[in-house]
């Protein structure tokens, strides 16, 4: 099984240490022309110019795809010194751990016990400082640091250790766990050296990067290697991962990760592993998405991302055939709870196609294109809607306050209790005492799932007991007509699909399943 590991030393989310391996150029081999008797001047000029504009490309192709760097040596000289190691200190309770291992029965059992009861009295240790060791760098001269959250995350001392071997106490300025970016700030007697974010949209698969940071607590240390992938994302909801081959070990959590232009183009992160060793995949939040969260802890101490206040999932392809669009694009709206979506006319099964201009390719491009707007901008989103297009102006909120609010589903009616079984699934209509056994809210209205055939389409697509389906075709079903009636007008109007909205746990998401 792969983990993906953070690279804190000291750190439960270590990783370790990524190879790098060069590729050899393109060889070019000369070509030999011989004068024919029947070629004249012109002839022989002819594929001389054809001789010399071939080794021309030729040369011009190799340099393209051998172009290695001699050394890297002046690159890490001149980057070196924005460069800082991070050292952290919390004072941790409880039992300590890394203590003897003593096999059972062994003779030594008893004194151990014996040792560790001393140092243990009432059952647990007495409080301890743990420290744990990180990589930064620094963006202004004015002292301001970047690096990862989980490198200083709890911490209640933070030290700085510069390149020159200064070490200045740092302060928080701010957090966001959701990047796992932090700043921190030290106060210097003198400008200190820093380095300038780059463009990471420019990076490309092949280029070359440095990395640098602590490994294991090493001390300054430089790797190269090149861009592996773009646009990694691993498990958080704003992730832009450049992978890449460049040694990312313990220690470097919070480093940078150059372009060959001295520009930080990532945050090193983590790495994935199966047992903590290494398989040459790193991971550096890309700079682009840094910089933004930078500004606003610089600015607020705390991130203020814009917020539509929609739930949206992907638009498959089965759903965009379900539903009669041209191409599986945008992002499907599965509810629209009291917000700025609602207040702007956006419902549940409008497609957002377009944000502030711009196409939607999917929820993960929506949510980033959310979260980078400002919060109170009001702007323009194009809707499909029963196979038309419309504009709508939001007014966008602020997420991190919205995400405190509880979200709760629309409000139902009850309906005429009655069973049927409809595309391998069992179903009845929501009654109190459904409410009460499941666990259901007070106005919750639609079709409980019941049993479910494990051989059916909706079985393999995740329908389960205790579901609730409350929308088909776009529609509120609250009898099992209602549903019938969703299937035969799909049907007449020759889809091979319906969609349907089912919630579970209160959370909505759209499911098509075939009706042929």
């Amino acid at each position: 099984m792969l983990q993906l590991l953070a690279t804190r030393r000291g750190c439960s989310r270590h990783g370790p240490a990524v190879q790098t391996k060069r590729s050899s150029g393109v060889q070019s081999k000369a070509t030999t022309y011989s004068a024919h008797p029947g070629f004249g001047a012109r002839s022989r000029a002819t594929l001389m110019a054809l001789g010399l504009g071939l080794a021309l490309a030729l040369g011009q192709a190799q340099g393209a795809f051998a172009r290695a760097p001699d050394s890297f040596a002046d690159l890490a000289q001149q980057i070196s010194p924005s460069v800082v190691n991070i050292t952290t200190s919390a004072v941790v309770s409880g039992p300590t751990s890394g203590g003897p291992i003593v096999p059972e029965g062994s003779p030594f059992e008893d004194f151990f016990r014996d040792f560790m009861d001393r140092n243990n009295r009432g059952g647990e240790s007495a409080p301890r400082r743990s420290e744990a060791l990180g990589s930064g760098f620094v963006i202004s001269e004015d002292g301001y640091i970047v690096t990862n959250n989980h490198v200083i995350e709890n911490a209640d001392e933070i030290e700085i250790e510069f390149f020159s071997g200064t070490r200045l106490k740092a302060k928080l300025v701010g957090t966001d766990p959701k990047t796992d970016i932090a700043l921190l700030k030290v106060e210097s007697a003198t400008p200190l050296p820093y380095v300038t974010f780059g463009n990471s949209d420019l990076s490309r698969v092949g280029d070359w990067v440095v990395a640098m940071g602590n490994p294991l607590g090493q001390g300054f240390s430089v790797s190269a290697g090149i861009v592996s992938a773009r646009n990694r994302a691993l498990s958080g909801t704003y992730d832009d991962y450049i992978q890449t081959d460049a040694a990312i070990n313990r220690g470097n959590s919070g480093g940078p990760l150059f372009n060959m232009d001295g520009q930080v183009i990532g945050v090193n992160t983590a790495i994935l592993s199966p047992n903590g060793g290494s398989i040459g995949i790193g991971f550096s939040m890309a700079s682009n998405v840094v910089t933004k969260v930078v500004d606003q802890l610089k600015e607020f101490g705390e991130t203020r991302r814009g917020w539509l206040g929609v739930r949206i999932q992907d638009v498959t392809p089965d759903v965009a055939e379900a539903m009669g669009l041209s191409e599986a694009a945008g992002a499907l709206v599965t509810d629209v709870p009291d917000g700025p979506a609602k207040d702007s006319g956006i419902v549940a099964g409008d497609v957002i196609t377009q944000f502030a201009g711009q196409p939607v390719r999917d929820t993960r491009d929506l949510t980033r294109r959310v979260a980078d707007s400002p919060v109170g901008e009001a702007v323009p989103v194009i809707v499909q809607r029963d196979g038309k297009t419309e504009t709508l102006q939001v007014t966008l909120g602020r997420r991190e306050e919205a995400e405190a609010a509880e979200v709760r589903p629309a409000a139902a009616t009850p309906a005429e209790p009655q069973e049927a079984e409809i595309l391998g699934m069992t179903l009845s209509p929501v009654t109190d005492a459904l409410k009460q056994s499941l666990g259901l809210p007070a106005d919750a209205e639609g079709l409980v799932v019941g049993t479910v055939d494990p051989t059916s389409e909706a079985f393999a697509k995740g329908l389960r007991e205790g579901d609730v389906i409350t929308e088909a075709g776009q529609q509120k079903v609250v009898r099992i007509k209602d549903l019938e009636d969703r299937i035969t007008e799909a049907t007449d109007a020759g889809r091979k699909s319906i969609l349907l909205l089912v919630r579970r746990a209160g959370d909505p998401r759209f499911v098509a399943l075939g009706i042929e």
